[in-house]
């Protein structure tokens, strides 16, 4: 499953982020990306639908590196590494905010807004900015925001901007590689099936002939 792809066409309508679109494509279509900088679309997509997705990622980068690494940050937060699979940024979370934004405009306000609001608490009581904050000291302000019904009417502005990130967070997770690994979804397996067992076949005093036992396929049995 290509990262992305399965989001867009489900959700949103758009296509994944250039990284991951280059991690799953072939070696030669590894080799094309690097060469002429265009992602490889591996579906067969209508033109005025992938003409739309290359104007996107072609767009000018919207978040600053500082709001990158503070959604990166954020994202480990809301799913860190563990023993099955890797972290939001291991899955490309943040490039998958950044896409998103560009593709749903509507994301780019709040995101910023939000951002810049966990700063400026951090700077209120820490004098440092998010990222610059231990992690105990990010832990803290998280808890502060990510249980609505727990939280103070003063950290509304966090309480939804985190409640945005989270949903984004997941979206972006549990449609990459790693996420639909992490879930255990394998998709559509080929059905391997030997025939009517012999118990059935006997109790309607049916059989098969030589003929057909020859002419078919017999998987072994695990």
């Amino acid at each position: 499953m290509d990262r992305r792809k399965s989001l867009k066409l489900i959700a949103t309508g758009a296509v994944a982020v250039p990284a991951v679109i280059a991690g799953c494509a072939t070696d030669d279509k590894k080799t094309e990306t690097a060469k002429t900088g265009e992602p490889v679309f591996n579906l067969d997509r209508n033109p005025d639908e992938l003409k739309y997705e290359k104007e996107i990622l072609a767009k000018e980068k919207f978040f600053t590196d500082h709001e990158m690494v503070t959604i990166g940050i954020l994202a480990d937060i809301i799913i860190p590494k563990d023993d099955i699979s890797g972290s939001a940024t291991d899955a490309k979370v943040p490039e998958f905010i950044e896409f998103i934004v560009k593709d749903m405009p509507s994301h780019q306000v709040p995101m910023k807004g939000g951002l810049r609001w966990l700063d400026l608490q951090c700077l209120k009581k820490h004098e440092k900015t998010f990222k610059d904050c231990s992690h105990e000291q990010q832990i803290e302000l998280v808890d502060q925001i990510a249980y609505p019904n727990k939280a103070k009417p003063e950290m509304s502005q966090g309480v939804q901007f985190f409640r945005l990130m989270r949903d984004l967070t997941a979206t972006g997770f549990y449609t990459s590689e790693i996420g639909v690994k992490d879930i255990g979804y394998i998709g559509n397996q080929p059905t391997q099936w030997n025939g009517v067992p012999d118990e059935v076949l006997q109790q309607y005093k049916v059989a098969y002939t030589e003929k057909e036992l020859n002419e078919c396929i017999s998987f072994d049995k695990k």
